[in-house]
C-alpha cells in the first residue's frame, strides 16, 4: 500500500499569519521558560545548609551551565531559524532517529514540568481559600486552570508573549520593594553561613539544575520569531541577566536580612514569610499572589514550546500531518490539545518525582545537543552561523565540558525508581520510530511529503548516507 501524504498547504499554509514575536517578548519567554522568578529556590538555602551555597550556587551555575548552554542556543537556533529547535539540530548531526529520541524526552521532560504550575498555582491559593484543600473543589479547579491557560495558548503565541511580559513585572515587583526594605537590616556575614551536616547534595543539585535549565526551550519558537538571527542572541543574554538578577537579589536580601538560625525553614512558599518578616502582611500577600502569578507564565511559556516542538516534528516529517495543523490564529491546535492531556494525566506526582525525572530525562537530551554542537562545527564548517559562538573547535570542546559534567552528576544522584521510570520512557521512545515509520509506509495516517515541506537543513536518510560516502559535502546550506 503506498504512502498516502498531504499538501502542507492543507495544514496550516492558509490560516492568517500570526504575528512574530519581537525582542521583549521573546526575552520573557524565555525568563519563564527557564525561571519565573525567585519562587521555589528556597530550597537551595535549606538543601545547601544554610545561605553561602545557595549563593555560590546561583553566582557559579550559571558560568558553567547556563551561559554555555545560552551561547550554544544562539548559535544553533539562528542556524536552524525552524520551529521544532534541537529536534532539527540532532537530526542534521545524528540522523531522524536521534533527532525523534530527542524531541520525545524534552517534549515528555516539558510537559511533566508543565504538570507542577496548575498545582503551585492552587497550592498559594489555598492559603487564602481553604477549600482547595478539599478533593471535591480541587479537581474541578485544575482542570480548569488547564483548560483556560491551554486556550489562551490557542489564541496566538503574540499574546502568550506579551501576557508573560506583563506577569513578570508584576511578580519581580514585590521583590524590589522587599530588597529595598531589607537594606537596613542586611548582615553580610550572614551571607557566610553553612552547615555542611546538614547538606543534601542531592537536592541541592536537582533545586540548582531545575531552576537554571530549559534555555534551549524557546528553540522550538524560532519559526516564530521576527529576524531569528538578530533577535534571539540579544534575548538570551537579556534573559541570562534577568534570572540570575531574579534569584540573587531575593536571596540575598532575605538571608542576609534574617537570622541565619532560620536557614531549616527555607523551603517551597518560605519567600512570602520573608516578606511579612520585612515588609509586613501587605508584602506576604503580594508575594502569594505574584507566586501564582508567575506559575500561570511558566505554564504558558512551556505549553507554546511543547506545542510547536510537535508542530516542527511533524513539519519534518517525524509526526503524523495532523500535528502541524494550524488554527486560524496560526496556533497549532492538535499540539496544544496533546500536551494539554499530558499535563492532567501528570499532574498526580510529587513535587519532587516530577523535578527528578524530569531533570534526568532533560540532562539526557542535553548531552546529545552538546555533542551535536560539536558534530557540526567539525563536520559542517560551511552551514551559516548568523550568530557564532567565538570559540574554535578546540575551544567549543571545552565549552561543553563543564555542563556535560553537571548534567552526568544530576543523572548518577537520580534515585533508583528515577533511572527504571525513565529507562522505560526510553524504550518507548526507540520502539515509538519505528512503528511511526511503518505507519507512513503503510499510509495509515497523512505525513507532510517532503516536496511540500517548510524549507528545513534537515538531512534525509538518503541524503546522509550520501553524505556518509562523500564528505566534501559538507554543508547544510539549501
Amino acid at each position: 500500500m503506498g504512502e498516502e501524504t498531504i499538501s502542507n498547504d492543507d495544514y496550516g499554509a492558509k490560516t492568517k499569519p500570526s504575528p512574530k514575536l519581537t525582542l521583549l517578548p521573546l526575552v520573557f519567554l524565555i525568563f519563564y521558560e527557564v525561571s519565573g522568578g525567585p519562587f521555589g529556590v528556597e530550597d537551595s538555602v535549606k538543601s545547601g545548609g544554610g545561605p553561602l551555597l545557595a549563593l555560590l550556587g546561583f553566582l557559579i551555575f550559571p558560568l558553567i551551565w547556563s551561559i554555555p548552554e545560552a551561547l550554544i542556543t544562539a548559535e544553533l537556533a539562528t542556524s536552524f531559524p525552524e520551529n521544532g529547535g534541537y529536534v532539527v539540530w540532532i537530526s542534521s548531526a545524528f540522523g531522524p532517529f536521534w533527532g525523534f529520541q530527542e524531541g520525545f524526552w524534552k517534549w515528555f521532560s516539558g510537559v511533566m514540568d508543565n504538570a507542577l504550575y496548575p498545582v503551585l498555582f492552587l497550592d498559594y491559593l489555598k492559603h487564602s481559600f481553604p477549600v482547595l484543600n478539599h478533593v471535591a473543589a480541587r479537581v474541578p479547579a485544575l482542570l480548569g486552570i488547564t483548560f483556560s491557560l491551554t486556550y489562551l495558548n490557542y489564541r496566538g503565541l503574540h499574546i502568550v508573549g506579551f501576557s508573560a511580559v506583563l506577569l513578570a513585572v508584576f511578580s519581580l515587583c514585590p521583590f524590589v520593594v522587599m530588597a529595598l526594605l531589607a537594606v537596613p537590616r542586611i548582615k553580610p556575614k550572614r551571607w557566610l553561613f553553612v552547615d555542611f551536616q546538614k547538606v543534601n547534595w542531592r537536592g541541592y543539585f536537582n533545586t540548582m539544575f531545575w531552576n537554571l535549565n530549559y534555555w534551549d526551550k524557546a528553540s522550538t519558537l524560532a519559526g516564530e520569531v521576527e529576524s531569528p538571527g538578530k533577535t534571539f542572541p540579544k534575548a538570551l543574554f537579556g534573559a541570562v541577566l534577568l534570572v540570575m538578577g531574579s534569584y540573587l537579589i531575593p536571596l540575598m536580601a532575605g538571608t542576609g536580612a534574617l537570622s541565619s538560625s532560620s536557614s531549616g525553614e527555607w523551603s517551597d512558599g518560605y519567600f512570602a514569610e520573608v516578606g511579612m518578616l520585612i515588609g509586613g502582611v501587605w508584602l506576604k500577600g503580594w508575594i502569594q499572589a505574584a507566586a501564582a502569578m508567575s506559575n500561570l507564565g511558566l505554564f504558558e511559556a512551556e505549553m507554546s514550546s511543547d506545542a510547536f516542538q510537535l508542530l516542527g516534528m511533524s513539519e519534518i516529517g517525524m509526526l503524523p500531518a495532523f500535528f502541524a495543523q494550524r488554527s486560524k490564529y496560526g496556533t497549532p491546535t492538535i499540539s496544544i490539545l496533546c500536551s494539554a492531556t499530558g499535563v492532567i494525566f501528570l499532574s498526580w506526582m510529587s513535587f519532587q518525582e516530577i523535578i527528578e525525572f524530569l531533570n534526568f530525562l532533560y540532562a539526557l537530551g542535553m548531552l546529545l545537543e552538546f555533542a551535536a554542537f560539536v558534530k557540526l562545527r567539525i563536520k559542517k564548517p560551511d552551514l551559516h552561523r548568523p550568530y557564532r559562538v567565538p570559540l574554535n573547535t578546540f575551544g567549543t570542546l571545552m565549552l561543553c565540558l563543564p555542563p556535560s559534567f553537571l548534567v552526568i552528576l544530576v543523572m548518577v544522584l537520580a534515585a533508583p525508581k528515577t533511572f527504571l521510570i525513565s529507562g522505560a520512557i526510553i524504550v518507548v521512545g526507540f520502539c515509538l520510530y519505528p512503528f511511526l515509520e511503518l505507519v507512513k509506509e503503510k499510509g495509515w495516517a497523512r505525513f507532510i511529503p517532503e516536496e511540500t515541506r517548510p524549507v528545513s537543513r534537515v538531512l534525509s536518510e538518503p541524503q546522509l548516507d550520501q553524505e556518509h560516502g562523500d564528505e566534501s559535502s559538507a554543508s547544510l546550506l539549501p
